[in-house]
């Protein structure tokens, strides 16, 4: 069994910047790939980023230049850096463990607002 704890959401104002972070425990064999997705409100469920277990990271246009995927493997947390926050990056941010066995974190809330 696999553990995801994301932290780091907030409030903040356009053009400002969060780190969300994402803890794995567990069963973890390897170095896993790891995405992040996020959820707005009436909204399906997207992907934002994923990391390879070599190291290469992968961005949705919406988020490409303004946000970095990346991770310590010593420590098992993954990251995301969001800089040029917008509105419409409102959401719930969710980690996922990309291989065997699958795992989502619980979310963290990200709200961009003046």
């Amino acid at each position: 069994q696999v553990q995801l704890v994301e932290s780091g959401g907030g409030l903040v104002q356009p053009g400002g910047s969060l780190k969300l972070s994402c803890a794995v425990s567990g069963s973890i064999f390897g170095i896993p790939a790891m995405g992040w997705y996020r959820q707005a409100p009436g909204k399906q469920r997207e992907w934002v980023a994923t990391i390879s277990s070599d190291g290469k990271t992968t961005y949705a246009d919406s988020v490409k230049g303004r946000f970095t995927i990346s991770r310590d493997n010593a420590e098992n947390t993954f990251y995301l850096q969001m800089n040029s926050l917008k509105p419409e990056d409102t959401a719930v941010y969710y980690c996922r463990k990309l291989t065997v066995p699958f795992a989502w974190g619980q979310g963290t809330q990200v709200t961009v607002s003046s």
